[in-house]
């Protein structure tokens, strides 16, 4: 871990950000924690790059590989899908029948804003675009909500990345990082779902008067 991070700060671009970034939206495992962070890590001090822009290009990349999960799922359909995560290719992206199952279930249980909220949740990232294609989620709505939460999630990554350059060593960045991404994560995603259900009762109401 502690080279590819180095590898990342020694080649450091706005387009090897959005590559980075299309491989951790697809089903390839590579965590986001190793790309927006040292990119703003880096930007705090030097002048070369922008945190607003690594945020942008990080959000084009994000919606990329999302996009490949959502046509592939929406192609190769259903039994394919669950065949390929129980193959030994499968597991070797850290894939498996149960994951989908779940995140399926998810997509189901919460509609098409789950998309959003989705991208905001450690174990669901990745995987929230499969079910969203599968379900052939309207593309226009897809786009939309993954870009939402992408984006916002590497806001979060980008101001704790900018943030910890000050008070945190290079290589403790990636650790320190992965720690608090996680419970803000979860935070926002809990935030977002309690503002959904209080919406959700107040239109309930509104339709019964």
């Amino acid at each position: 871990m502690g080279t590819l991070l180095q590898w990342c700060l020694e080649h450091l671009n706005y387009w090897i950000i959005t590559l980075l970034m299309t491989i951790e939206s697809s089903f390839i495992p590579f965590p986001s924690e190793v790309v927006v962070p040292p990119a703003a890590y880096h930007a705090a001090s030097n002048d070369d790059m922008s945190v607003i822009l690594i945020v942008v290009f990080a959000t084009l990349g994000a919606l990329f590989g999302a996009l490949i999960n959502y046509y592939l799922a929406l192609w190769v359909g259903k039994p394919l899908v669950y065949k390929f995560a129980d193959s030994k290719l499968g597991h070797l992206f850290l894939l498996d029948g149960s994951k989908i199952k779940r995140a399926e279930e998810y997509f189901n249980e919460h509609g098409a804003v789950s998309t959003f909220v989705g991208r905001l949740i450690t174990v669901i990232r990745q995987l929230i675009s499969i079910p969203a294609g599968l379900a052939k989620m309207h593309i226009g709505k897809f786009i939309f909500y993954t870009a939402l939460g992408a984006g916002i999630w590497n806001t979060v990554l980008a101001v704790l990345g900018y943030s910890l350059s000050k008070v945190v060593a290079e290589d403790q960045l990636v650790e320190t990082v992965t720690h608090y991404s996680h419970e803000i994560g979860y935070s926002i995603a809990a935030i977002v779902v309690v503002v959904l259900v209080v919406i959700f009762i107040r239109n309930r109401k509104k339709t019964k008067a």
